[in-house]
Parts: structure tokens; sequence; C-alpha cells
């Protein structure tokens, strides 16, 4: 069981602005977006924090994925579900897993698809532990694709309490494989959300018996941790590929320059990229010769990131005419890719973006980039932008460095936890008028940002 990739290795085991509108204003329109949902998110956060008594952590984290401005929906919405028994925790848990609800149609969609659940002869208890247990049923469309969902969930939290297996599963069935394999699962520690996900899905890697057994027996055996996505990841290669195939995918790799402990490390980071062909494998290799990369890079680019694999030839080549269109050299995107594999994998327009704006909005080198590239890693609106608002803001206000507007090394503004950029450029002013405008302008205008200024200044204490 995968002796080709652990020969000569051994077991590894894996543990666990002056204000807002200045500041916008200097940037182009395409960020005045940030601007707009402004209002939104103020009054979601509040909203979430008022109806459903949520952390203000947690409502900030919802309102970036939901924003509403008045609460004559979302008011709709809670009463529906109140009016069928849900309890506030209840409620509470299907909005923070499934936040899109509060906007859905109350009349055309949640209603008839809690109706037609109930006609199926659940109990108001019984009908709010499932729906609260996988939100996402009322996301579905067809009154059998909700009710494949409902049934399997239904089986499994029964099986979950102990009951025995609804006695209509024919004995090998699919659905009675499914349960038993998931209940196997949750007794490994597997978390019940990535169980819930993997028990809905179609994927056949619970549906067997035999197989699933030795499979989930050699995943165990590599000591991958139970508790993590890639346990399910690993188990899922490990179900589909044979040994005789494996052994297949592993000569590829050692053809072209791997070795058995490359493959296992390449492994134990992205199982799936065991799952491309070998025309695939080479494929990605040849393609990143042409890019201007000698072997031994590419080896190292494919070990550190294996994920690159399943990267396609045209995006690859597409990222690179974009790297070269935006005025950095061959020689500048490879040294790119080779310090932060995961470049060649943003699209043409999200690369744009960000160079764009750290070189023409920000003032920042290209050689800047060159040396962090993985600065184009992070989110534009929710970290690059923010904290580019507050150093403008210090700037404008000559706050920084020795003249006053000395931009600060592209690094020690984006690459630096939330906590020492803040340390660095915010709590160290005595100004608390000022210290409570740059919280303003970092969180967005979110409501938070006193309390989020009080635990700093806590702890710098």
């Amino acid at each position: 069981m995968f002796s080709m990739i652990l020969r000569g290795t051994r077991l590894v085991k894996l543990h666990k602005c002056c204000n807002f509108s200045v500041s916008v204003s200097a940037f182009s329109n395409s960020f005045s977006s940030v601007a707009g949902c402004r209002k939104g998110k103020i009054f979601t956060v509040s909203y979430l924090i008022d109806s459903l008594s949520l952390t203000t952590k947690l409502a900030e984290s919802i309102s970036k994925k939901v924003t509403f401005e008045d609460k004559v929906n979302p008011d709709s919405v809670l009463s529906l579900f109140r009016s069928y028994g849900f309890t506030d925790s209840q409620i509470s848990n299907v909005i923070t897993n499934y936040p899109g609800l509060l906007v859905a149609d109350v009349e055309k969609s949640l209603a008839p698809k809690l109706q037609f659940l109930q006609s199926r002869g659940a109990s108001s208890s019984e009908l709010a532990e499932i729906v609260s247990s996988v939100p996402k049923i009322l996301g579905k469309r067809g009154g059998k694709t909700i009710s494949v969902y409902y049934d399997s969930i239904k089986e499994f939290i029964k099986a979950d309490k102990g009951s025995k297996l609804c006695h209509s599963l024919p004995q090998g069935s699919k659905q009675e494989n499914k349960i038993r394999n998931v209940m196997a699962l949750r007794e490994l520690g597997v978390p019940q959300k990535m169980l819930f996900h993997l028990f809905i899905s179609d994927h056949h890697v619970c549906c067997g018996k035999e197989r699933f057994e030795e499979s989930l027996k050699r995943v165990v055996e590599m000591g991958v941790d139970p508790t993590t996505l890639k346990f399910i990841e690993t188990l899922k290669v490990v179900y589909r590929l044979s040994d005789k195939t494996i052994k297949e995918k592993v000569n590829i790799c050692k053809r072209l320059g791997f070795t058995g402990e490359d493959v296992w490390e390449m492994f134990t980071k992205c199982p799936c990229f065991l799952n491309n062909s070998e025309k695939k494998i080479i494929q990605t290799f040849e393609t990143l010769k042409k890019c201007g990369l000698v072997e031994d890079e590419v080896l190292s680019v494919l070990k550190k990131f294996p994920i690159c694999i399943c990267i396609s030839e045209h995006k690859i080549l597409n990222c690179m005419e974009t790297f070269l269109g935006l005025g950095f050299s061959r020689a500048e995107f490879i040294t790119m890719v080779k310090h932060f594999p995961p470049c060649i994998g943003l699209s043409a327009e999200m690369v744009k973006k960000k160079a764009e704006f750290l070189v023409k909005k920000m003032n920042w080198p290209r050689k800047f980039l060159v040396s962090n590239p993985s600065v184009l890693g992070y989110n534009l609106e929710k970290r690059t932008v923010p904290r580019c608002n507050v150093i403008k803001a210090l700037m404008s206000k000559g706050l920084l460095g020795d003249t006053g507007s000395k931009l600060p090394s592209i690094g020690s503004v984006l690459k630096s936890t939330d906590e020492k950029f803040l340390n660095m450029f915010v709590m160290m002013h005595v100004d608390k008028e000022l210290v409570d405008e740059l919280m303003a302008i970092f969180n967005g205008g979110r409501v938070s940002y006193s309390r989020k200024r009080q635990a700093f200044c806590y702890h710098s204490s």
C-alpha cells in the first residue's frame, strides 16, 4: 500500500482616510464599491448582533458573505423559522452556516421548501433539527433533490443517536453503506460538518463496504489527521486509485526527476495531484519549462506547490503573458514563480488589479513585488485595500517616516499579521481620536473597531 511512495522514507504523521471617503478618493473607481457597501455592512452587523445575539466577530464574518440595508426580508426569514418551531440557537446555526438565506425570497422559495419537508411526515422538532444540521438543504432546487438530502440526513442523525438503521433500507444498499461508513469516520474524529458534506454528495467513497474499509485502513496507517479536510481528500484518492495505478503515477514522477520521497511529500501536501493523468503531469512539467524555468526549478516549484500540476497549460501561459504585459521581465516572472508558485494559478484579471493597484496607486516599485510575490495572493478588498487606506491616511497627515510621507516597505504593510500591522501603524499614536479614525479605516467602517482597539491596547500594555 503506497509502497512505491513510502519506500526509502519514514512514515510521516500530520498533526493536527483622513476619513474613509478621503481615503477612497485617492483610488480609482474600481474600488469605490468598498465605500458603497459600508452602509450595508454596518447595518448587517448590527442586525445580526441585535436579532440573533451573535458575537461581533461572527457578525462581521457573515457580513462579508451577505449584506442588506433594511430588516424587512431578514425579519420575514427569522419569523418563518420561528413559526416552524426553530429555537433561537437553531436559527443562529442556520444563518451562520448559510447566511444567504437572509436575503432569500420567503414566499417563493423558503416557505414552499419547509412546507414540502413537513409534508413528508417530519415533526416540527425533527424538521428543525435536520435543517439546522444541514441548512444547505434549503438551497437545493426540485422536490426530488431536497427529498434525497432530507432522507439522507434524517437517517444519519438517527444512526448518530444510536438508533438502528431504517428497516426500509435493503441490507447492503448504497444508503445503508453510506450511513455505516460515515459513522465509522465519525468515530475516528472526522468533524460533523465534513461528514454531512460527504454524506449528501454523490462521491462513491462511502458507498462500498470492503473497499471502503481497506481504503480507510490505509489512510489511518499514513497518519493523516482525521480532523482535517486532507483526511477526506486522501481517502478519496486512495479509494479511487488501485495499487497498479499508483505505481504507474509514481514511476511517471520518477522519470521526470522526482524521488520516491519527493512524491510522498507532494502527496501529503496535495493528495489529489495523483488523480492527474500521465499526459497532464508531463504537460505541466513541460509548460513550466516553456515559461523559462530549468528542470531543477520546475522540480522545486512542483514539490513546493504540487497542486500546480492541476493548473491548465493555457492558464499558466496566460498568467506569464499577463505579468509580461504589466512590465515584468521573464526573469522577474521566473523569480516570482520560484518564490511563490501559487501565482501561476491567479487569474489574469486579478493579477492586473492587484499589480496595478500596488504599483500605480501605492507607488511601490515593481521590484518590490518581485521580491515579495506572496502579496499577490492576499485578498484585495479584505486585506490589501484597508491596510493601504491606513497608510495613505497617515501619509496625507505627514505622519510616516522621517519626512512624514515616506512609503513603508510592502512587506511591513501587507505581510505582517493584523496585530503587528496595527501596533506598527495605528496603536503607536497617542492621539485617541486619530487611533479611532485609523481603526475605522482599517475595519472598513465596521462597528467593532473600538472593541478591537481595546483588545490591542490591552495586549500592548
